[in-house]
């Protein structure tokens, strides 16, 4: 299997959970709310923040499903990587809080490895990809002349 194929199922399988995960926050977020990590959750109007939370999850779901699909992989190595910050910034806050220090590794820390290990790897196939390019157009322009 080539490293395309396993950076295209590892980037498939986390736009999709990305995704399951902005909507169930959307639609069910008193389920999804425990098992955040922090110690208390908002109620009354505050549930709504975890609306909001579902929202960023969605957008940031359909930005890496929108690069997946057009093909535009040196693109989606870098929102990888940039959106690897978002459960980074989750760990930080459930730890600032008092939280669960399982759930802020376990869950934040291990999500944000795995989103920057496969944008990194995705850059690197890329960066393969664009060096064989270059190396072949070079070739090519040397056998004209």
């Amino acid at each position: 299997m080539s490293l395309k194929n396993v950076n295209t199922t590892l980037a498939a399988a986390a736009t999709l959970f990305v995704l399951v995960l902005g909507l169930s926050y959307i639609l069910i977020p008193e389920t999804l709310a425990p098992g955040f990590g922090l110690p208390t959750w908002p109620a009354g109007d505050g549930g709504g923040f975890l609306v909001t939370k579902g929202i960023r999850e969605l957008a940031m779901g359909l930005v890496l499903g929108v690069l997946l699909m057009t093909g535009h992989r040196r693109a989606l190595g870098w929102v990888l990587l940039m959106e690897a910050v978002a459960p980074l910034g989750d760990m930080i806050n459930v730890l600032s809080h008092d939280g669960s220090v399982a759930t802020a590794f376990g869950v934040h820390c291990l999500t944000s490895a795995l989103l920057a290990t496969v944008g990194l790897l995705t850059l690197r196939e890329t960066g393969k990809a664009r060096v064989a390019r270059e190396s072949s157009a070079a070739t090519t322009a040397a056998r004209a002349a």
